[in-house]
C-alpha cells in the first residue's frame, strides 16, 4: 500500500526480481562512481579569496532595467514610490508643526497659500493630488484582487488602464478644485 502512494512499486519490483549477476554489476557501478571528496583547512583570508575568485566569473541577475516595462511592475513601482512620498509629506508636516507649531499653524500655511501666485498654486495642487488620487485608486485595485477580481492578465492590463484614466481624471478634478 506505501509502495503504491509514494510510486515505489515498480521500482521496487525490478530491483527485487533482477538477477544476483545484475544486481551485483548495478552496486559495483554505483560504488566505481561516487567520489571522494578531499577537505583541507583554509585560512578565513584564503577562503574569502577563493569566493571573491568565483564572483567574478559568476553570471549576474538580470536586473530589471534590461526587461520591456509592463504596466504590471509599473504601477507596483509608483505605487510604492507615492506611498512613501505621501508618508514623508505626512510625517515631515506633522514633525514640523510639532516642533514650531505656530510657523505650520493652519492660519499661517493658509495666509502662505494665499499669497501665493495662481501657477503656483495649481502646481503644488497637481504636485500633491497625483499621487494621493494614484495611490488611493491603485489600492482599491489592489483590494479587488484580494477579492479574487482581475487577476487574470487581461484584467490585470485593464484594471491598470483603469487606474492610470481615473488617476488623471481625479489629478485634474482635485487640481481644479477652488
Amino acid at each position: 500500500m506505501s509502495t503504491r502512494v509514494l510510486g515505489l512499486g515498480p521500482a521496487l519490483r525490478k530491483a527485487a526480481f533482477l538477477p544476483n549477476a545484475a544486481r551485483s554489476q548495478v552496486m559495483l557501478r554505483n560504488v566505481v562512481a561516487k567520489r571522494s571528496i578531499q577537505i583541507q583547512s583554509l585560512t578565513p583570508s584564503a577562503g574569502q579569496e577563493i569566493l571573491n575568485k568565483q564572483r567574478v566569473v559568476r553570471p549576474s541577475s538580470p536586473h530589471f532595467t534590461i526587461y520591456q516595462p509592463q504596466l504590471t511592475w509599473v504601477a507596483s513601482i509608483f505605487n510604492r514610490v507615492t506611498g512613501v512620498a505621501l508618508s514623508v509629506l505626512l510625517y515631515g508636516f506633522s514633525i514640523a508643526y510639532l516642533v514650531a507649531p505656530g510657523t505650520f499653524s493652519s492660519e499661517n500655511v493658509i495666509q502662505v497659500v494665499a499669497g501665493l501666485p495662481e501657477g503656483v498654486k495649481y502646481a503644488g495642487k497637481a504636485v500633491l493630488a497625483a499621487p494621493f488620487a494614484f495611490h488611493s485608486l491603485n489600492g482599491i485595485r489592489h483590494l479587488s484582487w484580494d477579492s479574487i477580481k482581475f487577476l487574470s492578465l487581461k484584467g490585470a492590463y485593464v484594471s491598470g488602464y483603469i487606474v492610470l484614466g481615473a488617476s488623471a481624471i481625479s489629478t485634474v478634478a482635485l487640481t481644479l478644485m477652488k
